[in-house]
């Protein structure tokens, strides 16, 4: 068996959790909206169609703030066409994903949504195939109380009441050669900063999230975010990194240890941003916005093979017990990194890589990799400790010196509860795991969350939704300031303490 220690006090933290860390993205792609959060002919379905299914398996995941609407799709969106009385909506060639979008749902339809779910919206604005005019006339639309174009033709439309969104994306991957009005980082960075000004001088009270670059794999990765960074960092907010990844090549091994990549890519991203900082003699810290991140098989795949459909099935990607792992590693790593990055998105939330599935008109059921982000949602509310771990390691096709423990720990003083988030890597032996509580004085064990599988590629399916389902009987014990806990193998594991 695997012996590994932990250490944690009270008075050793990394930083605050924002709650926005368990965020969210919904993008007019494939069944994600339509089929998915909008099914006006499901039984449950409520007089805007919305799913009511749907709306209790987001809820439960007590997801803070969710982007909308994209993705790809936003450089090739106009907002207007997604406003006003439904019947007199455009139906629209949708070049992202080669689909027709029907603009059924738009702002003020998912605003409607978001306040069901208990979200809060990221807005993105259409920096491809538009820019400042546009921007800050949505600002207008959707913040403005009255009096003026914009806000009183929202007001004609049924919301008298500004949606008051806060924070706002300034277009999306503007450096993939994929995206519709993709731009050089010079180009973006002076188009981010100019719209920037005009969206904060319609309100001042706005969050603006620039575009990092689509991912670290990017020819222009690190020279993209300083020079977009050297011409908006006065009038921007938050930075967003990308990033997604997978198994095809089925070595389980490496795409464990891939976390380690996401750490890494954290630390270059916040390291740019700290040196325009220097650079610009500036006061500010840029926080981050990992506001795409996820396992993601088929990315690289073809769009759908016949082109103009409304909501084709894509990207429904099929998650296994170690996407769980997967995913659980990514998110101890995001806690780690909790005083820079104040946003997280993973994308996406129902149908398209998602963990949340449903059928048209019929069943809903939910993956593997629901249940990690439902435990860190729900109980890595709070401060992250700064944790001291010792485990054994192993090496890997693309990675040395992975710990086969990956774990953080999260103190929320108002609840007087600690809760310790670990996953095994090993997946032949079961850990012993010795956690020093000792500063928290007397402890109790609340319980012992594991989510396992003595197969990896075991899935939750329509026909079998309990295949893969967490459960309390995890074997661990509070004793004179120690946890000892018994780690079973390929598992990720919430020990929720009561101090």
């Amino acid at each position: 068996m695997q012996k590994s220690t932990m250490l944690i006090d009270k008075n050793f933290t990394v930083s605050e959790v924002d709650p926005r860390l368990y965020g969210s993205f919904i993008e007019h792609l494939g069944r994600a909206v339509y089929g998915g959060i909008y099914d006006p002919g499901h039984p449950t379905a409520d007089e805007n169609g919305f799913r009511q299914d749907a709306v209790e398996a987001i809820k439960a995941l007590n997801v803070p703030i969710i982007r909308y609407p994209g993705g790809n799709f936003v450089s090739g969106y106009n907002w207007e066409d997604g406003v006003g009385p439904i019947s007199e909506r455009k139906r629209k060639l949708e070049l992202a994903w080669w689909t027709t979008e029907p603009n059924a749902i738009g702002t003020n339809e998912f605003a409607d949504w978001a306040k069901l779910v208990g979200s809060e919206v990221m807005m993105a604005v259409n920096l491809g195939t538009r820019g400042i005019d546009e921007a800050r006339n949505l600002v207008e639309y959707c913040n403005h109380p009255s009096g003026s174009y914009w806000s009183d033709m929202r007001i004609s439309h049924g919301y008298r009441e500004p949606h008051r969104f806060k924070t706002w994306c300034l277009g999306n991957e503007m450096d993939g050669p994929w995206q519709i009005g993709a731009k050089t980082a010079v180009e973006y960075g002076r188009l981010a900063n100019e719209t920037a000004k005009a969206m904060k001088w319609v309100d001042p009270s706005i969050e603006l999230v620039a575009c990092g670059s689509s991912s670290s794999g990017m020819s222009t990765f690190a020279e993209w975010e300083a020079t977009v960074l050297d011409l908006s960092y006065d009038n921007v907010d938050y930075l967003s990194l990308h990033t997604y990844y997978n198994n095809n090549h089925n070595d389980t091994p490496n795409f464990l240890a891939k976390s380690l990549d996401l750490d890494q890519f954290i630390h270059s991203v916040a390291s740019i941003c700290d040196y325009i900082k220097a650079k610009k003699r500036s006061k500010k810290t840029l926080m981050l916005s990992l506001d795409e991140w996820n396992v993601w098989h088929s990315i690289g795949s073809s769009r759908a093979e016949e082109r103009w459909q409304v909501a084709p099935p894509e990207f429904e990607d099929v998650y296994t017990h170690e996407d769980a792992l997967a995913v659980g590693c990514f998110l101890i790593t995001l806690l780690k990194h909790a005083d820079r990055v104040k946003m997280g998105c993973i994308a996406q939330l129902i149908n398209v890589i998602a963990p949340i599935m449903t059928e048209t008109g019929g069943a809903l059921w939910l993956q593997t990799t629901y249940y990690p982000f439902l435990h860190a949602s729900n109980y890595g509310r709070g401060t992250v400790l700064q944790a001291v771990v010792s485990s054994d390691k192993y090496d890997s096709k693309d990675f040395t010196d992975v710990p086969y423990l990956e774990a953080i720990s999260v103190y929320n003083e108002e609840q007087g509860q600690v809760t310790i988030f670990a996953v095994n890597r090993h997946l032949e032996e079961k850990m012993e795991l010795s956690v020093d509580i000792r500063s928290f004085g007397n402890a109790t064990l609340i319980e012992h969350l594991v989510l396992e599988s003595d197969d990896l590629k075991a899935v939750n399916t329509k026909s079998n939704p309990q295949n893969v389902v967490p459960h309390a009987g995890g074997q661990s014990s509070v004793e004179n300031g120690k946890v000892q806990a018994i780690l079973s193998k390929a598992s990720w594991n919430v020990i929720r303490l009561q101090v």
